[in-house]
């Protein structure tokens, strides 16, 4: 008897779904723009304030390529600010890491079902990595979210962007008026211009409209000014 190939379990989980990824939260028309320069760029450098949905647009591209299968991982990382010295917390990566991811966790679920996304997180098709154990790593069929990329160094940034590998996109989202580190002249997001200066395919987006409470940016002005 001839073997049925399209009802094996490995071809019918390779299907790609017929219409479009259904999520939870829609995008706006500059986040369904800035989007479109994602699917359109190797390298796309997310900017905007807090609250502007940075995170947000590069969690739910990267579902919908997973989903779509379209690529085979989502990696994530997130600086912690402090060096990358999370050898002090307890348990295992993902857990020293968590306090730091909460908001990528936040944006996965408000665009995805928790069940359908920790599956994903438990086949480990969803990858936290942290900056300290990117080296050696090349990440092949991957969609790379770099988050608070302005408090990613200058030398970190290097090494991460080295890590893409064929078939891989990356997002990089930062705002320069939220730099954390010590010395905000480390800071690795503001060379990306010069970058997107001399490379193809390297392209940078910015995100205006901002969703949280409108008394939120006045009191953000307020602490840039005294903090300068």
């Amino acid at each position: 008897m001839a073997h049925k190939h399209h009802t094996d379990e490995v071809f019918v989980s390779k299907r790609r779904p017929k219409g479009p990824i259904k999520f939870k939260v829609q995008l706006n028309e500059e986040q369904k723009l800035a989007k479109a320069k994602i699917f359109e760029s190797p390298i796309t450098v997310l900017k905007g304030m807090a609250g502007s949905g940075k995170t947000l647009v590069a969690v739910q591209v990267a579902l919908d390529l997973l989903f779509q299968k379209k690529i085979e991982k989502i990696i994530i990382t997130r600086p912690t600010v402090s060096k990358e010295d999370i050898g002090f917390l307890p348990g295992d990566i993902k857990e020293k890491m968590d306090p730091w991811l909460a908001p990528i966790y936040h944006n996965l679920y408000a665009l995805y079902s928790k069940e359908k996304v920790d599956k994903e997180l438990e086949k480990e098709n969803i990858e936290i990595v942290p900056f300290a154990f990117m080296r050696g790593r090349t990440f092949l069929n991957s969609f790379v979210i770099v988050d608070e990329a302005q408090n990613v160094t200058h030398n970190q940034m290097e090494t991460v962007i080295g890590r893409l590998g064929k078939g891989s996109k990356m997002v990089i989202c930062g705002d320069l008026a939220q730099i954390d580190l010590k010395d905000k002249r480390e800071t690795g997001f503001s060379f990306l211009a010069r970058i997107e200066e001399q490379v193809e395919g390297f392209k940078t987006h910015t995100l205006l409209q901002n969703h949280r409470h409108e008394i939120v940016s006045p009191i953000l002005k307020v602490y840039k000014t005294f903090s300068d």
